[in-house]
Parts: structure tokens; C-alpha cells; sequence
């Protein structure tokens, strides 16, 4: 796991760079990727962020990607809140690897 340098955040990885959530700072990144887990702030529970090859074995849809216009992605549900609230629905472009979320 590294940290920004600038505002001490967690980085993610999106291609061959890591990136900062948080300012948007960039750094080539290692060969060798890792699975990362946050902690949600506030709650004890544990979020994976997926990564590396784990994301191939996720199932697919077709929606349309916001960052390449490409019709697929990987999808995945997270309890993020309370869980008397919905699960928040998580998608990766199979083609240029960009994650959102869906918004209801």
C-alpha cells in the first residue's frame, strides 16, 4: 500500500500509475500490484478495493463507460452505510479500467 506524498492519502492503482483520491497526484507504479483494504471512515467494517487479477472473475454488463465510451464492464455490490440502506453498485471498464459507482 503507498501513500500520497502530498496529502498522506491512500493511493489506487488505474493502469501503470498510482493515483491520489484525494489531490490527483500521479507516480509510475511498481510492476507488482497488491491488494489493497480501507477502512470506511466510521465504520469498523472493512471495504476491499479490487484489484489485480481478482477483477477478472467478477461478472459483466453492459453499460456505458463514462471515461472511453466502451459498452462492458466488471460490476460488484458494496455494503458502504448502514445496513438498513441499499448496497452501492461498483463497475471497471473492461477496456480502459476506469471505476465508478452508480447513483440512484
Amino acid at each position: 500500500m503507498e501513500f500520497c506524498p502530498k496529502c498522506k492519502s491512500i493511493m489506487i492503482y488505474q493502469g501503470d500509475k498510482l493515483v491520489c483520491r484525494k489531490c490527483g497526484y500521479e507516480k509510475v507504479a511498481d510492476d507488482e500490484k497488491e491488494e489493497i483494504v480501507i477502512v470506511a471512515k466510521g465504520n469498523k467494517e472493512e471495504v476491499p478495493v479490487i484489484e489485480g487479477d481478482n477483477i477478472k472473475t467478477l461478472p459483466t454488463t453492459r453499460v456505458v463507460c463514462p471515461e472511453c465510451g466502451n459498452r462492458e464492464a466488471y460490476w460488484w455490490l458494496r455494503q458502504l452505510r448502514a445496513a438498513d440502506e441499499s448496497e452501492v453498485r461498483f463497475f471497471r471498464c473492461t477496456k480502459c479500467g476506469k471505476t465508478w459507482r452508480e447513483y440512484d
